[in-house]
């Protein structure tokens, strides 16, 4: 009876010690961001909100291949920056199948295609079609994000397929901020230029830029941007996953901080704290049903934080 009331008490200790880690993983909430301006601010968003609830937000840059890994593996708990459709491909390898969750949509009416300045716009360069007809003018160039995005890997299938006549064309893989920095200075110099383009993002207030059409087959027309977990995540730490469940964002909240920190010097962290802090009524429909980690009132404790 004594052996058998050890090993009862043994097992209690290691229920509650599992119980106790369980509790415990929930306190750190690990995101990805892949260095995309958007993502750096919706991060910088759910990072004050889980700050003031009392649990502690851990951001890594990876780019999106190890991101989805990443929450694959558990290694990764949540990721704010599944676009679709031009996500697709990651979509049906991880997330069709159930080993990455989708939580949510947090953004409606996005664009995420090829695009080009004013200027190349008015020299007749409207559709995917278009750009052949000018590929010297381009030196034959499109300007991608980082290696490895799902968008950079549709405009190698377009090139490796000849599609739009581009199978001679060069992808130039970069960060977004390099990217944007060989953009500004071909507008400088007036030099066809076309480029991954998409909204939110500052880049359609500091260039003047035009979308084009004929890509949907690769980008879709207009998309959404889901938040993504690892699996099982929204069950094992059920505050925090009510939270992700009601964050929704506006492309004109996105685009007004991103356009801060640009435009000011400022940090994410600090846009999007005056963000909030100047429209606080967002906070009663993120902060539904959701509790601070040590189970008090969530509202009132972010808003004690503004």
């Amino acid at each position: 009876m004594q052996k058998l009331s050890t090993v009862l008490a043994a097992g209690l200790l290691a229920l509650s010690s599992v119980s106790a880690w369980a509790e415990q993983s929930c306190d750190t909430v690990k995101m990805a961001d892949p260095g995309w301006s958007d993502i750096a601010a919706t991060n910088a968003i759910t990072g004050f909100l889980l700050e003031g609830m009392g649990y502690k937000p851990k951001v890594d840059t990876l780019a999106v291949p190890i991101t989805f890994g990443g929450l694959k593996d558990g290694q990764v708990d949540v990721f704010l920056g599944n676009w679709m459709p031009a996500q697709q491909g990651f979509y049906d390898k991880f997330v069709a199948n159930g080993d990455v969750t989708q939580l949510a949509k947090n953004l409606d009416g996005t664009e995420f295609t090829l695009a080009v300045p004013d200027y190349v716009w008015d020299a007749g360069v409207h559709n995917f079609a278009d750009l052949s007809k000018f590929a010297d003018k381009f030196d034959k160039k499109i300007y991608g994000i980082g290696s490895g995005a799902p968008a950079n890997l549709s405009l190698k299938e377009i090139i490796k397929t000849n599609d739009f006549g581009m199978g001679d064309w060069k992808l130039v893989e970069s960060s977004e901020q390099a990217m944007l920095a060989e953009v500004s200075r071909a507008v400088k110099k007036q030099k066809f230029v076309t480029f991954l383009g998409w909204t939110p993002h500052p880049m359609n207030v500091q260039l003047k830029m035009h979308y084009l059409k004929g890509g949907e087959k690769y980008f879709g027309d207009t998309g959404s941007v889901y938040t993504l977990t690892r699996k099982g995540y929204a069950q094992a730490c059920p505050n925090v996953g009510k939270l992700l469940t009601n964050l929704s964002f506006t492309q004109e909240m996105e685009n007004s901080i991103m356009a801060e920190v640009v435009n000011k010097k400022v940090s994410n962290a600090e846009a999007a704290k005056a963000w909030i802090k100047a429209n606080p009524a967002v906070l009663d429909k993120w902060l539904d049903g959701v509790k601070t980690a040590d189970d008090k009132d969530a509202l009132a404790a972010v808003k004690a934080k503004l």
